[in-house]
């Protein structure tokens, strides 16, 4: 994948993926005049990629603008792209192939991105890195947990938000939806508490079906506040059939392409171009000494984690290096260090938390003493995971090198 180094290149083009692997960047024309208009009216942080980041983030965040969405979806194919390729190389035996990895993680930005906190990142670039593997692994775990399910597992494990929501997603009115649910939920209370186990609950009979229809009957009278009909054990069991479907589709969406995402921020935005670039709130909120001040605190966790990263133990340090720099999985490194998987496990959550404590104390320090939230502790995990990347990810270009400069000679 040949990286962007152009400004206006990194937030209007995107990477067009044919036969599995990238082809080549493609330009969105609104987003291109949009980032043009900006950086002709803000010359002095024209060359800041930094800086367009924190802008575009900012913005979407106070304005909740598609065209500033769109704008960081540009600027992220890259770590999203990046993310796939690992994610494809882990999990070889899946189904799915780098492109619909890329899709995926493409159509999560707004969750991917929501949490992400410019004073305590490495930049928005490593976060999504970290941020997006994290909710790919969310989504395939899931994935594979509604694929194996059973219809009436399913419904047994759903929560009732999730079921109201798959429901109206699908388009059923909140009448329809209530009686579904009220069916379903009287389903659960007689399945779940059937005299067999979890694991031996049998397939619903037709009597069965009519126990569950007659409930509905009697609780429909109090638990909805219209008038219904009474509902046969046949019309039951097809509303929850319907259910299902639902639910699968709720939890396996299609994948959105960009070219839809893209088309969808053709559509009228709040966000003017020209009137915004007279407006300075936003420049003001991402002054150069802010970023600068920034700079400072990411560069002072790096020297802690650094320090703290020389005293590890070896044998943390060689699991931690096998995973970050090499990539390998946890099986890999199994094989290749003659280790069991749990030690393996246990020395990648070990070296991690070595280098977390590090980072609280330091945190601690910094705070006189006063006790660290635990909050606190959330975002210093997520930088340390930045940090590990970065740090090995830079070791494995280092390592490359010296082959590509022999392969030109």
């Amino acid at each position: 994948m040949i990286f962007r180094k152009n400004i206006t290149e990194m937030f209007s083009t995107f990477a067009l993926l044919e036969a599995g692997k990238f082809s080549k960047w493609i330009t969105d024309s609104k987003l291109r005049r949009s980032i043009q208009s900006y950086l002709n009216n803000y010359p002095e942080v024209a060359d800041s990629e930094d800086f367009w980041a924190l802008y575009w983030y900012k913005y979407w965040q106070t304005k909740l603008s598609d065209l500033a969405k769109i704008h960081l979806l540009a600027y992220l194919q890259e770590p999203f792209y990046l993310v796939s390729q690992k994610t494809v190389a882990k999990y070889q035996n899946c189904q799915y192939a780098l492109g619909d990895y890329f899709q995926i993680v493409n159509a999560e930005v707004e969750i991917i991105i929501k949490h992400f906190k410019a004073e305590k990142s490495y930049g928005l670039k490593n976060y999504a890195i970290v941020a997006a593997s994290s909710r790919l692994r969310d989504i395939l775990r899931q994935r594979q947990e509604v694929d194996t399910c059973t219809d009436r597992r399913l419904l047994r494990r759903v929560s009732v938000k999730a079921f109201s929501e798959a429901l109206s997603e699908a388009g059923f009115s909140q009448a329809v939806v209530a009686q579904y649910r009220l069916a379903w939920m009287c389903f659960k209370e007689l399945y779940v508490h059937h005299p067999y186990t979890a694991k031996q609950l049998p397939e619903p009979n037709n009597e069965f079906w009519l126990v569950i229809a007659n409930l509905y009957n009697r609780e429909r009278l109090i638990q909805l506040d219209f008038n219904t009909e009474e509902c046969t054990s046949e019309k039951i069991r097809l509303w929850l059939t319907q259910s299902t479907t639902c639910l699968r589709r709720y939890f396996f969406p299609p994948v959105k392409s960009l070219n839809t995402l893209r088309k969808d921020s053709e559509s009228e935005d709040k966000l003017n171009i020209l009137e915004l670039s007279s407006d300075s709130f936003m420049v003001e909120m991402i002054a150069q000494e802010d970023i600068e001040s920034r700079k400072q605190q990411i560069a002072q966790i790096s020297d802690v984690l650094s320090n703290a990263l020389q005293s590890l133990e070896t044998k943390y340090q060689d699991v931690l290096k096998l995973y970050y720099q090499e990539r390998l999985t946890q099986q890999q490194i199994m094989q290749q260090l003659q280790i069991s998987q749990p030690t393996v496990s246990r020395r990648l959550v070990k070296g991690r938390n070595y280098l977390l404590a590090a980072l609280v104390k330091w945190l601690q320090d910094l705070n006189m003493n006063n006790s660290v939230k635990s909050t606190q502790v959330e975002d210093m995990s997520v930088a340390l995971e930045e940090y590990l990347v970065i740090h090995y990810g830079s070791l494995r270009v280092e390592q490359e090198t010296p082959n590509i400069l022999v392969m030109h000679e």
